[in-house]
């Protein structure tokens, strides 16, 4: 396994901005990839626990046909109506409930799970259901809060607990909804979009097929599938040195990876990956870790969130392949290592979101086979 130096504070995440940069200076030590442990998952819980519920600043990214359209967040969302916009409450929930699952002994716990159940209820995903059915915004959200919104809907149904069962049942109708609609958009869409921002198609495919996966719908990966193969099965030498574009928080590169790597055999995609990005097998990837000037710019600090999805693509694909691509575990532990600092204490333009990047990123991470 390759090793590194950086400093503890990255792994612990326990101090405050200032005694980060001063512990950086002092306290080194020689570590393995990066795993999500207790005292990291208390720092990270603060993140939901404190925006699931703050309801201003809000973009609320709505369309409105009348005066009386204009409804409060609370109104509007009464399930996600925090963490700034829509997705990003989804994904706080995500977070909530990845935390409260893996660390029984986590100290927010209670109060989390009490916020989850507050909000989350059947009234309420009704209320959530109506919007989207409204003639003016049933592509609200599409693709990356639909995206996240199964990925929630998983973390739920494989709670295995009472409330997340009960939970799960409870958000099933509004997952239903962006089931229907996913596979009434992907056979439109002419052509992938490739940014690195919420609409990359490729991102939302990815979690659309683990959920399809996870819950047995056939008809819904076999639509995934099909729009995936035809989008980027003869895509050859992605430019990789182009990235990032200044608002980046996904690699458009790296994401045709996440899902090609899902979808097509194994052999098979090997010759793919070599074609799209050659050398990848080396290590060989023209990236520098991204640098934020400003991180109360809720845009200049999408760029965080782009290592750390570097970070989540590449661990995954090392342990699905990890004789082939273990090379690419340096760059990978790179990019999350330097990022992961940045949560301590950070602005809530990058505080709203970035702690479910990191923890997913973690997630995957945990996954790579300990003995590379």
């Amino acid at each position: 396994m390759k090793y590194f130096f950086y400093s503890l504070i990255v792994l612990g995440l326990i101090a405050c901005k200032n005694e980060v940069e001063e512990q950086k200076v002092d306290i080194v030590d020689e570590i393995a990839t990066p795993q999500l442990h207790l005292d990291q998952a208390n720092n990270l819980a603060a993140l939901p626990l404190h925006c699931i519920e703050t309801e201003y600043p809000n973009k609320m990214g709505h369309v409105t046909a009348a005066p009386e359209d204009q409804k409060r967040p609370t109104d509007q969302h009464p399930v996600f109506y925090g963490c700034f916009d829509w997705h990003s409450a989804v994904h706080g929930y995500w977070s909530a409930v990845t935390l409260i699952k893996q660390f029984p002994k986590l100290e927010a716990r209670e109060e989390l799970l009490a916020k989850i159940k507050r909000n989350l209820t059947t009234e309420n995903i009704a209320v959530e259901i109506a919007y989207l059915n409204t003639e003016n915004n049933k592509t609200f959200e599409r693709t990356y809060g639909w995206a996240w919104l199964l990925k929630l809907q998983q973390e739920l149904d494989t709670w295995e607990d009472p409330q997340g069962q009960e939970l799960a049942q409870i958000l099933k109708p509004l997952s239903d909804v962006v089931i229907e609609r996913y596979t009434d958009y992907l056979p439109k869409l002419n052509y992938a979009i490739r940014v690195g921002e919420h609409s990359n198609t490729a991102f939302g495919m990815v979690f659309a097929w683990d959920y399809a996966t996870h819950a047995g719908e056939q008809d819904f990966k076999n639509v995934i599938e099909s729009k995936a193969k035809e989008f980027y099965t003869g895509d050859t030498d992605c430019p990789l040195s182009w990235e990032p574009s200044g608002y980046d928080f996904l690699s458009p590169c790296l994401e045709e990876i996440d899902i090609m790597r899902r979808i097509i055999p194994a052999a098979d995609f090997h010759q793919w990956v070599a074609a799209f990005i050659p050398n990848i097998q080396h290590g060989d990837l023209d990236i520098e870790i991204g640098r934020v000037s400003d991180r109360s710019d809720g845009k200049l600090v999408h760029i965080d969130g782009l290592n750390l999805s570097r970070a989540w693509v590449l661990y995954g694909l090392i342990s699905q392949y990890p004789q082939q691509y273990a090379a690419l575990q340096e760059t990978a532990d790179a990019h999350l290592t330097n990022t992961l600092p940045n949560l301590v204490a950070d602005d809530y333009a990058g505080g709203h979101w970035l702690g479910s990047f990191a923890i997913y990123a973690l997630q995957n991470a945990s996954h790579v086979p300990e003995d590379l």
